[in-house]
């Protein structure tokens, strides 16, 4: 009876399209990577490894480094469920979408001020929408952003908490990041007090915000599964 209420909640919750979701997820987070960076606090730990990459090999952008990463992860994550599964491929044009608004976002970003007071704005303003961008790719039903995808189907396939799974994820990326920027550039690039924070704290804020969204909205998609 109490499994049959909750379930009654849920459906009687406001919906919004997985879809709609989905499209905001690529604007903000896109928008939310560049602005980190751009606040001087470091890049997200999401884009550490292939902005490390388009440092490295400057002749390649940020948005197409991007994009390759992706690929690997979508890969990695195939290798480990033993078999090939078809919505990953959708994530393929996600993350191209994204892998451009990022390369968008670039070219107008300058036009920002940059003095102290406004860096910080940015970068609390950039670690809420990335929060809030992963919490809504985690729940709009559709294949999604495959830096985002990677930890939400590890945990799925480790059976290991998700906020785990995601602080796991952002230390290794910044991990490979550091080590590669300071082996091949003798420095350490893009890696900022604000990446080391939004690393170890990122997890359990987009877990928060994921169970506010619960309370208030159920998110629905073509891919979602009709129920009586």
């Amino acid at each position: 009876m109490i499994e049959k209420n909750e379930t009654q909640k849920k459906k009687d919750l406001p919906v919004l399209r997985g879809e709609l979701a989905l499209l905001v997820v690529v604007l903000i987070n896109s928008l939310g990577v560049v602005l980190m960076l751009y606040s001087g606090s470091g890049i997200s730990a999401i884009s550490s490894v292939p902005y490390a990459f388009s440092e490295v090999f400057t002749k390649v952008s940020l948005g197409t480094w991007t994009y390759i990463f992706q690929g690997l992860l979508v890969l990695s994550l195939m290798i480990m469920r033993k078999k090939f599964v078809a919505p990953y491929l959708f994530s393929f044009v996600v993350g191209f979408a994204f892998s451009e608004m990022l390369d968008v976002h670039e070219m107008w970003i300058n036009v920002l001020p940059t003095a102290i007071g406004y860096r910080v704005i940015y970068f609390i303003i950039s670690y809420l929408l990335l929060c809030i961008g992963i919490a809504l790719s985690n729940r709009c039903g559709l294949p999604i952003i495959p830096t985002d995808l990677f930890p939400r189907e590890l945990a799925d396939i480790t059976k290991v908490q998700y906020s785990r799974i995601k602080i796991g994820y952002d230390v290794t990326c910044l991990t490979v990041t550091a080590l590669m920027t300071l082996s091949i550039l003798g420095h350490l690039d893009g890696l900022g007090i604000g990446t080391i924070l939004a690393a170890f704290t990122m997890g359990k804020v987009i877990g928060m915000i994921g169970d506010k969204m619960d309370q208030h909205v159920r998110f629905v998609s073509f891919m979602t599964k009709k129920t009586a």
